[in-house]
């Protein structure tokens, strides 16, 4: 049965979203996101400040991030956060915050330090853009990127390891293309140089140790990489093959009495509710996706099917419990309470969806069909029998105070009758009305915030991004007279238009002209070949008859110091002061002005003829080159995209075969199995029958009278 079972849930799952496909253009407004990030992990002074409020307070692992939550690493300081498809990483005295992030757009604003992202994979029609002071940057492939911004905001040093992308600043674009590493500064125009990439740092190597960490995990077996947090689960549980359920992990060591959503803490996040906060380090993935099933007398976590499909974030995958015949008062009164929910069982969402939503967030999370999934909603069903409602120790209670204050779950739990329990009604939501407690979880005062300047630091940005969320003030009050039940995105935009909260500015720029490759737009540079033509502002020319006045060098922007970087990696850096001999290695200074005076001349400057004219032949040969390097690149462009989607291509065409091929075996293994099952049972009935004709005769043998 479990063959058959994962392959029946691929098959449901697959006829769920195309029948939902269609529906997702005119899909209500009022649908949230369906994913958020996970911060998964956290060293040294990490600081967090929720949307909406102004409260810093220490970030705590397993906390969902979304659009318009900021974080601070201070220094020696590191954090990591997880979309699924990317991981991110912010080195120390990082400002870092999320200016939008739906199902298809990810935008980042980091206004100082140093961010570290692994884009595992970009779907055909997701954006991800990083927007700093003095640029934006698109990644346009799958690959390994490296932002730093320096302390003054006025300097980007992008590095591409692997992958593509695209800078837009100061009404110019420009491409970088792997294994280039370029400092972009200035704000009103960008001034690029282009230097090697270098070795590895400490922080490129912790980077790169998580990023093993999870392409190893053999949880990917079983779990869509798309499921955030599964690369935690090998570490602390194990895999199972239970009959009717399928593949199940079970945690190694929990606590006496433990039970799903009972160790950690609730908080409220818009546009969800109340969201659960787990304290394991693996307890993100199952509070998110998923169901939970009490088998063998273990807890254990049913994951959804594996799809070419991004399952769909929840929550806290729970039911509530509460009516009239609960003592105390679930929902109404001075307690709240809840179970998780079983495989097979439908979440219903207690914030506004949409109805293709709600397939959605259950056939990617759990093997059950559209058909029941609409009675259940329709509230057609009544009479539900949920699995994990009478398993031993499943309900869990806690007080409206704990409740809404984000305590610890585990050290306020209330004891509820069990014939009270069997009485009180199974609901979708808990009606507690949010207060600002809430939405910091619980959590201590930050120790460390962001400088002054870093909060306020305008960024630029190519994406126009939606408006800051609004105060949670203003949200509150509309939320108590909702009766506890989550603002949907039209009431919260006019929310916003009512009263705009205080955010750093951001700049939307788009570039005049077509990007072009950052070595051909680069300064020279000592040892880097010839001089090249000095570069006039945009809509600056020279007065007639002036002769062409020579610009001295301006020094530029220094990007932070990292002391921890090697000095190959440490290009527009001061000298380490732990390395006094470091100054005698000569290496190149792309922001110093160059050994010999004349390399920064124009190309036709003369010092005894400024106003000298170029010789036309030379002017022509020049441009013809260009132009030829220009072609060559653009269709070294266009063979490198074509051979990718080639082999995109051929790899969805492998998956899909090698799945259809899984399918087919297991197909034909269920019916081989189904035929000695058949065969089995006519054995068994022949048998009986030749026992029940070896009796009759045996009765029919006897004498008469005896």
């Amino acid at each position: 049965m479990t063959n058959f079972t994962r392959a029946l849930s691929l098959m449901i799952l697959g006829i769920g979203l195309v029948a939902g496909i269609p529906q997702r253009a005119v899909a209500d407004e009022d649908d949230p996101p369906g994913r958020a990030a996970r911060l998964a992990y956290t060293h040294g002074s990490v600081s967090f400040q929720p949307a909406g409020t102004e409260d810093w307070v220490a970030a705590v692992a397993n906390r969902p991030i979304t659009t318009g939550d900021k974080l601070w690493s201070d220094r020696d300081s590191r954090a990591e956060l997880n979309i699924g498809s990317a991981a991110i990483r912010l080195g120390e005295e990082t400002g870092f915050s999320f200016l939008n992030l739906d199902d298809n757009m990810v935008q980042i604003r980091l206004s100082a330090g140093t961010l570290n992202i692994h884009l595992r994979h970009l779907d055909q029609n997701d954006s991800m853009e990083v927007d700093t002071p003095n640029l934006a940057f698109s990644l346009l492939r799958p690959g390994d990127y490296s932002l730093e911004v320096n302390e003054a905001g006025d300097a980007t040093v992008v590095s591409v390891r692997a992958g593509d992308g695209e800078v837009t600043g100061g009404g110019q674009a420009f491409t970088i293309h792997a294994n280039q590493r370029a400092t972009f500064s200035g704000t009103d125009q960008l001034a690029s140089d282009v230097d090697s990439l270098g070795g590895y740092d400490d922080f490129d190597r912790w980077c790169l140790d998580r990023e093993d960490r999870e392409e190893r995990a053999p949880s990917a077996r079983y779990v869509s990489r798309d499921v955030i947090g599964y690369q935690d689960l090998d570490d602390y549980g194990d895999w199972r093959s239970v009959p009717d359920y399928g593949p199940v992990w079970v945690p190694r060591s929990v606590a006496v009495g433990w039970a799903p959503y009972r160790y950690g803490h609730w908080v409220w996040i818009s546009p969800w509710g109340w969201t659960w906060v787990d304290d394991a380090p693996w307890g993100f993935a199952p509070f998110h996706y998923g169901r939970w099933a009490y088998v063998g007398g273990v807890w254990g976590w049913c994951p959804g099917p594996i799809a070419f499909v991004r399952p769909v974030y929840a929550p806290a995958l729970v039911a509530w419990v509460g009516g009239p015949h609960f003592s105390i008062g679930i929902g109404i009164g001075s307690g709240v309470g809840w179970f998780p929910l079983g495989p097979r069982e439908v979440y219903v969402p207690p914030y506004r969806v949409s109805r293709t939503y709600v397939n959605n967030v259950n056939v990617t999370n759990t093997t059950v069909n559209n058909t029941y999934i609409t009675n259940v909603y329709n509230n057609n069903v009544t009479n539900i029998k949920y699995v994990n409602r009478t398993a031993p120790g499943a309900v869990t209670a806690t007080s409206q105070t704990a409740f809404a204050s984000g305590e610890a779950v585990n050290r306020n739990i209330v004891k509820v009758n069990e014939r009270e329990l069997a009485q009180a009604q199974v609901v979708t939501r808990a009606a507690v009305v949010p207060q600002e407690r809430s939405v910091v979880g619980g959590a201590a005062a930050a120790r460390v915030r962001p400088p002054a300047a870093v909060q306020s630091r305008a960024v630029v940005a190519k994406t126009t991004p939606p408006p800051p969320p609004a105060s949670f003030a203003n949200q509150q009050r509309a939320i108590q007279s909702n009766g506890g039940r989550p603002l949907g995105n039209q009431e919260v935009r006019r929310l916003e238009s009512q009263s705009r909260p205080a955010a750093a500015p951001v700049r939307v720029v788009q570039p005049a002209a077509k990007p072009v490759p950052v070595e051909s737009a680069a300064r020279a540079k000592p040892g880097q070949g010839g001089p090249q033509p000095n570069r006039t502002a945009p809509n600056v020319q020279p007065a007639p008859n002036r002769p062409v006045q020579q610009q001295a060098p301006q020094p530029q922007p220094q990007p932070r110091q990292r002391e921890d970087r090697p000095p190959s990696v440490q290009s527009n850096r001061s000298q380490s002061p732990n390395n006094p001999n470091e100054g005698s290695r000569p290496s190149p200074q792309p922001n110093q002005p160059p050994r010999n005076p004349g390399e920064n001349r124009p190309y036709n400057a003369n010092p005894n003829r400024p106003d000298r004219p170029q010789n036309s032949r030379d002017t022509e040969l020049e441009r013809k080159q260009q132009q030829e390097q220009q072609r060559l690149q653009q269709q070294q462009d266009r063979q490198r995209q074509s051979l990718e989607q080639k082999h995109q291509q051929q790899l969805q065409r492998a998956q899909q075969q090698a799945e259809s091929q899984r399918q087919e075996r297991e197909h034909q293994q269920l019916q081989q199995r189904q035929q000695r099952e058949v065969q089995k049972l006519d054995q068994r009935q022949q048998q009986q029958r030749q026992k029940e004709e070896k009796q009759n005769k045996s009765h029919d043998d006897r004498p008469p009278g005896r």
